[in-house]
């Protein structure tokens, strides 16, 4: 855990008041009864609200379908994980000692909860019109690019960057599944046979695990650079 949060708040572009709620914001339900899914639950909010607004005011041309489809593809978990994989939100991260070794810094959902709770403290410490500042200099890109955004899922996007590279498609294994049965998680592997790279993920579903598990094996490849013309 990286303990420097001005480095943070640089890459965030908001410097806290109340640095409490930067660092109860970054703590995993694992660390005890402290931790950050009340902030994330006004920081969801407060994204939504943001983002239907901001297609609103943008898109005036277009129907209620469209708007919808583009907020969904702006405030998903997948979205959400991936710019907080940019500001390397991850290391800052407080996890109890079983999410520390498994990896959780990098999971998706753990990244996307952190920066929904990241939202809802800004939120607090000052109002959410600085929220709305920081979120759409956050999606910028995003926003300026929303029509020529890839909307196809993960899992296609990944076996369709394999099979350009002549690469067998991905395999996609059930580790785990845990919970009760009306609230099961489950836990999924994605490897890649030829790169001999692994991914894992969960999810409510054996669906959404393996889609959470090819969205971190793309943007691990990006990162890589380990496929011709990815990306």
């Amino acid at each position: 855990m990286n303990t420097n949060l001005t480095s943070l708040c640089h890459k965030l572009g908001y410097t806290f008041k109340d640095l409490n709620l930067l660092k109860t914001a970054l703590s995993h339900r694992s660390v005890g009864k402290n931790n950050n899914e009340r902030l994330e639950f006004l920081g969801d909010s407060v994204i939504g609200y943001v983002m239907a607004e901001e297609l609103y005011l943008r898109f005036e041309s277009e129907n209620e379908g469209n708007l919808s489809r583009y907020r969904s593809l702006l405030v998903k978990g997948d979205t959400l994980a991936s710019i907080a994989r940019q500001m390397n939100v991850g290391q800052y991260l407080k996890l109890g000692g079983g999410e520390l070794k498994s990896g959780g810094f990098r999971r998706a959902s753990i990244l996307a909860d952190a920066m929904e709770a990241i939202i809802g403290a800004i939120t607090l410490d000052s109002d959410i019109e600085q929220a709305r500042q920081c979120i759409l200099f956050w999606y910028k890109e995003r926003l300026d690019n929303i029509r020529t955004l890839d909307l196809k899922d993960p899992k296609t996007r990944l076996q369709e960057q394999l099979q350009a590279n002549k690469f067998e498609l991905p395999q996609y294994k059930v580790i785990s599944v845990n919970g009760k049965e009306h609230a099961q998680i489950f836990q999924v592997d994605c490897h890649v046979k030829e790169l001999a790279l692994s991914m894992t993920s969960e999810g409510s579903s054996r669906r959404a695990a393996e889609q959470k598990s090819a969205e971190l094996m793309l943007e691990l490849l990006i990162e890589q650079k380990s496929l011709k013309n990815i990306k």
